[in-house]
């Protein structure tokens, strides 16, 4: 009777386990679990993460629920990302994500090919060799892009800027994404009567020397999605404040930090479409079936009194025309 029992209570245990679980908004879907790595937490990367987990969540899969997170940053540090890469391999969760170029490229450099890899807010899947096909990426790995709207935030600079020619940029040499965007700028610039010179950082530690190298080179700062610029932005508001040159960035969430304009994408809004791509192999999908995606809606923000320090007043058109004007 004993042993009946007992098999009658495994037996309630495992059909309470298999069963879904129900909240009050409706019916879970089955356990999955995913490990999220990021380069660095700055703002962007951050909403990055907030908005696939919240995705995530709108489909089905609640963190706590029936859906297990890990999640570690390497603090900037190239090393580290490949030390997360081996723990969460071993780990094998459902999905990996990887939030910036550096961490997809330890995660894809070291994951097998059963593992599926969705990457994020990386600039150039294919330069940084994470794809060969944007369409059809094939194998084990997916993911979305945040690649910048170069042309258009050069437009920006030049339409508050009229008078400007030489535009400084911080960026990390060691960053592929960076590259790309270097490379691209310098494509772009001379249509617009301007010309590129460029400051390298290679931590967030050395971004406060190099912008002040910009000073009396440049008639304004460009700082890119660079992880490690961003991480670091506040010492290069500093500069634009003191030196006197205003500071432009292509993430809106720096225009809070102090940037005087930004033309880019809601980071939280990439996170979400990441979310969709994961609950899609959560549901059975290939990942190298899945096209890589890219976000389409450009925000405009503007700090007037951020600009009214670094001696430039924005438009009226322009600051008419944001989505957001900080405070």
């Amino acid at each position: 009777m004993k042993k009946a029992l007992g098999f009658l209570k495994s037996a309630a245990v495992c059909a309470l386990v298999a069963a879904p679980l129900y909240s009050a908004s409706g019916v879970y879907a089955a356990d999955k679990s995913i490990a999220v790595t990021a380069i660095v937490e700055h703002p962007a990367l951050d909403a990055v993460h907030k908005g696939l987990i919240d995705e995530l969540a709108k489909l089905g899969y609640k963190k706590g629920k029936n859906l297990t997170v890990q999640y570690q940053t390497a603090q900037g540090d190239i090393p580290t990302t490949v030390q997360i890469a081996n723990k969460f391999i071993g780990s094998q969760p459902d999905v990996i994500v990887g939030i910036s170029t550096p961490s997809a490229q330890a995660i894809i450099a070291k994951a097998p090919k059963d593992q599926a890899v969705v990457f994020t807010a990386v600039t150039d899947p294919v330069g940084a060799k994470l794809v060969s096909n944007l369409k059809k990426p094939g194998g084990n790995v997916t993911g979305t892009s945040d690649m910048s709207p170069i042309a258009k935030q050069l437009e920006l600079i030049k339409q508050i800027m009229p008078s400007a020619k030489v535009i400084g940029v911080l960026f990390n040499p060691g960053e592929a994404n960076s590259i790309t965007l270097i490379e691209m700028l310098e494509k772009e610039a001379p249509a617009l009567g301007l010309s590129i010179v460029k400051a390298g950082a290679n931590n967030s530690g050395a971004v406060l020397s190099s912008a002040r190298s910009l000073v009396g080179k440049a008639d304004a700062i460009y700082v890119p999605t660079d992880n490690t610029i961003v991480s670091a932005f506040e010492a290069v508001v500093k500069v634009g404040i003191d030196g006197k040159i205003p500071v432009f960035s292509g993430d809106t969430d720096s225009v809070k930090r102090g940037a005087v304009a930004a033309l880019g994408f809601n980071y939280y809004d990439v996170g979400r479409q990441t979310g969709q791509l994961v609950a899609k192999i959560f549901e059975g999908a290939n990942p190298g079936d899945l096209s890589v995606e890219f976000p389409n809606i450009l925000e405009l923000f503007v700090n007037p009194g951020s600009a009214e320090k670094m001696g430039l007043t924005i438009p009226a058109s322009v600051i008419s025309s944001a989505k957001e004007v900080v405070k």
